[in-house]
């Protein structure tokens, strides 16, 4: 286990290649994070997001859902995992699971989860696609609180792309993806800082409800 050290840390739960994580952990190195990765846990074994994580010195943890009959037993399973290193905030980075309420309510108000659309609009899969068949304009990704409704809790930041006339779902999809790894270490930044808060179900910032996300603006 990575030793402990003073401040803040985070745990963050991933699915796949970890190209958000390999963003956080950029940026935590160049101290822009203001918070420790202390342990990574994917839900699938042999992705190459739990490589990254050992690249880079971070606990990584494999808690494969396939081994429990449920939602909860799987939730209890990757709380035992978590325990150990108390993590402050949990960031789901690209991590498909869906939490129960158990595990939400546990860490209420330091869950954030980044997702590939301009949220309210396409919650769940398949965004992308969605987003050229609504004919829509813009497209992005959004940085929100995690609640028990699915996508549903309030977002914090907000990345806009124009949607192109030859686009395929792929070719959305990269461009969106840039802007995850550039909006998601931002989030995580002013939530460990203490400036970004979760209360009465919105999203503060410096003492004042978003009413609306923050725009990133490159």
């Amino acid at each position: 286990m990575t030793k402990r050290t003073a401040g803040k840390t985070a745990a963050v739960l991933i699915s796949g290649g970890g190209s958000n994580l390999q963003a956080l952990v950029d940026a935590s190195q160049r101290g822009e994070l203001g918070i420790e990765i202390s342990v990574v846990v994917s839900n699938r074994a042999n992705v190459f997001g739990l490589q990254r994580a050992r690249n880079a010195g971070i606990d990584a943890a494999c808690v494969s859902h396939r081994d429990f009959p449920d939602r909860a037993e799987f939730d209890a399973a990757l709380l035992d995992v978590l325990q150990p290193h108390t993590p402050d905030i949990i960031i789901l980075a690209g991590f498909m699971r869906i939490l129960t309420p158990v595990f939400v309510d546990r860490y209420a108000g330091k869950i954030v989860n980044i997702h590939p659309s301009l949220l309210p609009k396409y919650p769940g899969l398949d965004t992308h696609q969605r987003a050229i068949d609504a004919g829509d304009q813009w497209h992005g990704c959004t940085v929100h609180f995690v609640t028990s409704e699915l996508d549903g809790g309030p977002p914090i930041i907000q990345a806009r792309v124009p949607v192109r006339h030859s686009d395929t779902a792929d070719a959305l999809a990269t461009r969106v993806l840039n802007f995850e790894h550039r909006i998601f270490p931002q989030a995580v930044a002013l939530l460990a800082s203490g400036r970004l808060l979760y209360r009465d179900g919105d999203a503060w910032l410096d003492g004042q409800r978003l009413d609306e996300p923050l725009q990133y603006v490159g």
